[in-house]
């Protein structure tokens, strides 16, 4: 933890640094904080910082800039902003006016976070979330393939092919289908799957175990696979990203649909701010938004946007949980 003084100092350099774009010398920050100590003290401060990994020189004579620890510590140390009335006002009226269907109302949305933010966006859909499964039934295709069809509460049916690693017989199946259905009739993908997990042997040998545990994994790989993916803002990349060749990086991975959701998070709850290296990708510019928002019955999805590491944190962090917030009271009325 840093003292308040260097709290204050990060804060201000990497403040200055989103808004320009330029290493921020000790002059500046001196100026920009109403700090009533010389300059030579927030030098020795600015040096400090460096030593813990939170700055970061790119020239013997340049000033500082900050690094990805750096954005890390002063993203969880601050708050997020307060919109403008406009901002909000904007928010408010887009959902007030819109009645579509689920999947425009996705992709305008990502137009509209996009617009506000000045980010690429992304908006997943809630595939089927916490829908309930009233139903789920194995229908043989071959020796060693089954389809799993699954009914939601909604009516909506899910089919998924499983292959499994051994042939297996009638009766096998028509074991693991009651299993199964004992796990997951009347509950959610992810509470079936933990209560399948949780299975004692039944002394049946283990192929109908094999099948039962195949089964729910393929479904548990499903419900992710299940999301639609909105896209809004992309032809914002080039304007952000000065370096074409991470341009061409993040356009790659806007191509890869498993990409994109674990970007967004795609298994987590709540807002994340996920910055560089903890995206677990290389040599990539990167900072995500990301927020839930709670599409009724149709469980849960994600909204969000990608920007360089420089990215303004504290009102991002807002329009997305605003607009999160926004979508969600327009599903769930």
């Amino acid at each position: 933890m840093l003292d308040d003084r260097k709290s204050q100092i990060l804060r201000i350099l990497v403040e200055d640094f989103i808004a320009t774009g330029e290493p921020v010398s000790s002059r500046a920050i001196q100026d920009h904080s109403g700090l009533e100590v010389s300059s030579a003290t927030i030098r020795n401060d600015l040096a400090k910082l460096e030593s813990y990994g939170f700055v970061e020189q790119p020239h013997a004579s340049a000033g500082r800039v900050p690094t990805a620890q750096g954005y890390r510590y002063y993203v969880d140390h601050g708050a997020p902003a307060r919109l403008r009335p406009t901002t909000r006002a904007r928010i408010e009226s887009f959902f007030a006016g819109m009645n579509s269907e689920l999947s425009r109302l996705l992709k305008e949305t990502s137009g509209l976070l996009s617009d506000i933010t000045h980010y690429p966006a992304v908006v997943l859909g809630p595939g089927l979330g916490s829908e309930k499964i009233v139903g789920l039934h194995l229908v043989p295709l071959a020796s060693q393939v089954v389809l799993a069809v699954m009914v939601g509460e909604s009516g909506r049916v899910t089919r998924e092919v499983v292959r499994l690693r051994r042939t297996t017989e009638d009766h096998h199946l028509q074991d693991a289908e009651r299993r199964l259905e004992e796990c997951y009739s009347g509950r959610s993908i992810a509470e079936g799957y933990r209560l399948v997990r949780g299975l004692e042997p039944t002394g049946q040998g283990d192929v109908v175990e094999t099948v039962v545990s195949t089964v729910a994994k393929t479904i548990r790989r499903s419900e992710s696979e299940t999301r639609d993916i909105y896209l809004g803002g992309t032809s914002q990349l080039a304007e952000l990203w000065k370096d074409l060749a991470n341009v061409q990086r993040i356009l790659l991975l806007l191509e890869q649909e498993t990409m994109i959701r674990a970007l967004m998070g795609d298994d987590e709850d709540g807002t994340r701010v996920r910055i560089g290296s903890e995206l677990d990708i290389k040599d990539v510019d990167l900072a995500v938004v990301s927020t839930t928002y709670e599409a009724g019955e149709h469980g849960l999805g994600r909204v969000g946007v990608l920007g360089p590491m420089r990215m303004d944190y504290r009102r991002t962090i807002k329009v997305v949980e605003e607009v999160g917030d926004g979508l969600a009271d327009s599903l769930g009325s």
